[in-house]
């Protein structure tokens, strides 16, 4: 992935592991229900519920699938309750990884966590064994534009709370504070800019360069970390080629 946006680098691309598993209905569902229980069913003034909406719209969610999430996340419909858990471990070659997971079980889900990274050569730590290699951030993705110049979009996002914007690659790249994230979006919403992504991400400090059988084996690592029910993020300090990460 060296010459692309470091957000390569940081999480790796969920898109053919949701839909080959059609994942992505039931991770969005549970990111919604989540959002709503813990900010209102208002995305006015929830901007992580606004953003999982956004996400099921991208998705194609059934309407009535959004509205039973919501519903669970007021507490007017029954369903499981799921808390959020991290786990944290290495894989190949000592890289760090975070994945971040929704349960109605702790137990089964860490269980089949640990036999993962175990069956893929990785191995699962303790709290706290590789969380302090990264920084939380408001990390927004946004397509280059003939339309869009760099200067004027860095003047927007600097002037919204900004900390930095990366320009390498076919995507700029903005990077904030968490609490500073709502009030970017809602700087570019205004000025009419659109996002490919926008999320609070665990950026690490640095990363960790690995190419064939390594490549591949964590690859591996990660594609069925993603694919198991539970898990909504999986973030690691890893920069592998973009030929070895899509295979």
């Amino acid at each position: 992935m060296s010459g692309h946006s470091k957000w390569a680098n940081i999480k790796h691309k969920k898109g053919k592991a949701d839909a080959a598993r059609g994942a992505a209905t039931t991770k969005i569902s549970r990111e919604i229900t989540t959002a709503v229980r813990l900010g209102g069913a208002d995305p006015t003034g929830n901007m992580r519920l606004k953003l999982a909406l956004q996400k099921a719209r991208e998705n194609n969610i059934p309407k009535d699938n959004i509205q039973r999430a919501i519903q669970k996340g007021q507490g007017t419909l029954e369903g499981a309750s799921y808390e959020e858990v991290t786990y944290e471990g290495y894989g190949t070659a000592g890289v760090a990884l975070l994945v971040e997971a929704m349960t109605d079980n702790r137990n089964r889900t860490a269980a089949e966590m640990r036999h993962i990274f175990s069956k893929h050569g990785g191995n699962m730590g303790e709290s706290g064994c590789v969380s302090w290699m990264f920084h939380k951030k408001g990390l927004v993705l946004i397509d280059k534009a003939p339309e869009l110049s760099e200067e004027d979009l860095l003047a927007i996002v600097l002037e919204a709370g900004a900390e930095d914007m990366d320009s390498e690659g076919e995507q700029y790249e903005v990077t904030c504070a968490p609490d500073d994230f709502e009030g970017l979006l809602n700087a570019m919403e205004k000025a009419g800019i659109k996002w490919d992504s926008a999320e609070i991400s665990m950026i690490p400090e640095t990363t960790i360069a690995l190419d064939g059988d390594d490549a591949a084996k964590l690859m591996r690592l990660v594609d069925a970390l993603e694919e198991q029910d539970d898990v909504q993020n999986v973030y690691g300090n890893f920069d592998v080629p973009d030929e070895e990460e899509d295979e």
